[in-house]
């Protein structure tokens, strides 16, 4: 790509550039989360504790790292935390 002259639109299309490259990351971030969410549940539902504790401990990663990063909320990820963590507790009775 030739270089581009100093102008008016220079920091827009830099702009441009970087918000499509952080829609990738965060997209995929959270795909990532989403799909080990559904992981979990399954595990949940087929009784297999051991496996969705370390799972929970995966995805409790994930979603801190992504709330460091302000891809979703802090509060986004406490939320999920705290209700996922319930069903894995509500199993154990």
């Amino acid at each position: 790509m030739a270089k581009l002259k100093t102008g008016r639109h220079t920091s827009t299309i830099k702009a441009l550039r970087q918000s499509e490259k952080n829609h990738l990351r965060n997209k995929s971030t959270k795909s990532k989360i989403k799909t080990l969410i559904k992981k979990l549940e399954k595990n949940i539902t087929d009784k297999n504790l051991p496996e969705a504790k370390s799972t929970l401990n995966y995805i409790f990663s994930n979603l801190d790292k992504a709330a460091g990063k302000n891809i979703i909320h802090k509060n986004t990820a406490s939320r999920k935390k705290a209700r996922l963590s319930k069903k894995i507790s509500l199993q154990k009775d």
